[in-house]
């Protein structure tokens, strides 16, 4: 998780970069497509089947977590900084908590409470919804991209507590299906001519092999071992990356208000860690007393 936090909070600034130089649904939709390259190069590399696999989850985590995500978030990317357009998607966590409670049984408990709480209130101030006049569409995106990441994020944890996922395989299926939508939507919406300069070809190298690839496989991964809640609330490191990186690279200013909500995210963050660690600790001396 440490690992994935940063590639995918130094991605919202590849992605920036890339922007530049492209429209934002051809930008997506080659993301998308040299990743599907890349997986299906380490499924060869590694002897495994390119068979399709859970197609009926696969094809709806590609059209939900991956076509329309990308497409959502891409678009407020192009609008938007990356540091407050990573932060605005980040409110992923907060939707997987109230659907993970009834679709999967996992409760918010103890101190998960008091994380929450010092999250909600880190993203009101980052959100600063009494300027909300500004940027709306960019910021309206962003939200809807986190509601698709969450609806994602609960079907996959579904599928692994009902059967055995390979992710790799899994990963690869997911987004060469998330892939289809998203050619349809660059081939009909009128862009900018695409700019090959080198700098468009170093961001799309990193957000489609490492960020969307890699990134994509390691966060299944992760949601196979942890709880739903526990993955999405640790993963509100990544927007903190994302808007410190934006801001020494890219220049984009941080207002006091955001400053405080980033500090809030990261007490956020302790508390669950801490909060996860006892509860493993109190559970393994019980397993070795069985």
């Amino acid at each position: 998780m440490v690992v994935l936090s940063f590639i995918w909070g130094y991605a919202w600034i590849t992605a920036k970069i890339g922007l530049g130089y492209a429209g934002p649904f051809d930008f997506a939709a080659m993301r998308v497509a040299v990743g599907v390259v890349a997986l299906g190069a380490a499924l060869v590399w590694t002897g495994r089947s390119l068979r399709p696999v859970h197609l009926p989850s696969a094809a709806v985590l590609g059209t939900v977590q991956t076509g329309a995500f990308l497409i959502l978030n891409t678009w407020a990317l192009a609008g938007g900084g990356a540091g407050k357009t990573s932060i605005l998607t980040f409110t992923m966590p907060f939707w997987v908590l109230l659907l993970a409670w009834p679709l999967l049984g996992e409760r918010i408990q103890g101190w998960q409470w008091l994380a929450v709480g010092l999250a909600l209130a880190g993203l009101a101030a980052i959100l600063e919804p009494w300027r909300i006049q500004t940027s709306l569409l960019s910021k309206v995106l962003a939200v809807l991209a986190g509601v698709c990441w969450a609806v994602g994020v609960v079907i996959a944890k579904r599928l692994h507590n009902r059967e055995r996922v390979d992710a790799l395989q899994f990963t690869f299926w997911q987004m060469l299906i998330g892939l289809a939508p998203m050619l349809v939507v660059a081939w009909a919406v009128p862009q900018r001519s695409i700019d090959w300069a080198w700098p468009f070809w170093a961001s799309l190298v990193f957000s489609g092999v490492v960020a969307t690839g890699l990134g994509w496989f390691l966060w299944l991964y992760v949601l196979h071992r942890l709880p739903a809640g526990t993955t999405s609330l640790s993963s509100l490191a990544i927007p903190v990356i994302a808007a410190a990186s934006s801001a020494l690279q890219l220049g984009e200013q941080l207002r006091p208000a955001e400053l405080i909500g980033m500090l809030l995210i990261g007490i956020a963050l302790a508390v669950n860690a801490w909060d996860t660690g006892r509860r493993q600790r109190a559970v393994q001396p019980e397993m070795g007393q069985e």
